[in-house]
């Protein structure tokens, strides 16, 4: 289509080099064809057309009576504009099973999140993801942890339907934390002292970070001024860090145990996982860098 409209453009203003044309010129005062339509024009143009289509039905969940049903109903067409379309390409091309670094490089953006934000995950990817990277879960003592992942979860309330709940590194199951939606943790969140807590490989980046913030957290309050026991309560469990570090490795060697192959497909896996998580916040307090409150004195 483009082809062809770029040989009626040559075809139409045969004296202007080819660099110089538009692929869409205007008809007012354009007699070169170097000035292109506006966006204003091609969109109330587009517009025009969307509005002459007829009706198209398709399969929207509404809620009736309380209950979420499936029925038929007219698409809305002012969901239907010229940018939309570059949101259809992206999630076609997603759906396919395009990379999301080739798909980053077909809509020519410079960061890869923001050609994540033109698509969604499809519940078949995302079922798939979650099975590899399940595949590869350990609990609090690094031993790996096989299980099945055939009824694995569809969404976040189908994940508290089987005794599951997303803490900040992993899963957890214990069954009052569960029900309270992760918010009520008898161990205050002490997650790697918990025989109730998994985590796995889509986790990793989540336990790294913690690790480094617990070995700052401990550096910081060491030189902090307080008393003994307030120190002690905020002080980092050398236990507690010691049990992270044994993880963070125990899932680096599993993944150095993997064929370059599975190692691409846990990669991709995990972005897709990643990709779909809520964000879990500890919900406690942290410990801030120290600032220096001095005024700055003039150089020299």
């Amino acid at each position: 289509m483009i082809t062809a409209q770029q040989e009626r453009v040559r075809a139409r203003f045969p004296d202007t080099p080819t660099s110089e044309l538009k692929l869409l010129p205007t008809v007012l005062t354009n007699k070169m064809g170097t000035k292109p339509v506006t966006s204003e024009w091609l969109a109330s143009r587009h517009r025009a057309w969307v509005e002459s289509l007829p009706e198209f039905l398709v399969p929207t969940v509404v809620t009736v009576k309380g209950r979420q049903v499936t029925k038929m109903l007219p698409f809305d067409k002012a969901r239907i504009f010229p940018y939309a379309y570059r949101h259809t390409y992206a999630q076609r091309h997603a759906d396919a099973g395009v990379a999301p670094d080739a798909l980053q490089s077909l809509m020519d953006h410079r960061q890869l999140t923001t050609t994540q934000q033109y698509y969604r995950v499809s519940e078949t990817r995302k079922r798939e993801a979650v099975e590899r990277v399940t595949a590869m879960q350990f609990d609090r003592n690094g031993n790996r942890v096989w299980r099945k992942a055939q009824a694995l979860l569809d969404s976040e309330h189908a994940r508290r339907a089987i005794g599951e709940v997303q803490v900040p590194c992993g899963l957890c199951t214990e069954p009052t934390n569960v029900q309270a939606g992760g918010h009520d943790c008898p161990v205050r969140f002490r997650c790697v002292g918990c025989d109730h807590f998994r985590t796995d490989v889509s986790y990793l980046p989540d336990l790294e970070a913690y690790l480094a913030d617990l070995l700052r957290g401990r550096e910081r309050l060491a030189a902090f001024a307080a008393d003994s026991w307030a120190k002690a309560e905020a002080m980092p469990s050398d236990d507690e860090i010691t049990r992270i570090r044994r993880l963070v490795k125990r899932v680096r060697e599993d993944l150095e145990d993997l064929t370059e192959e599975d190692r691409i497909q846990i990669k991709q896996a995990v972005t897709t996982v990643r990709r779909t998580r809520r964000v879990v916040s500890l919900g406690l307090p942290r410990v801030r860098p120290a600032q220096d409150l001095r005024p700055e004195r003039p150089a020299g």
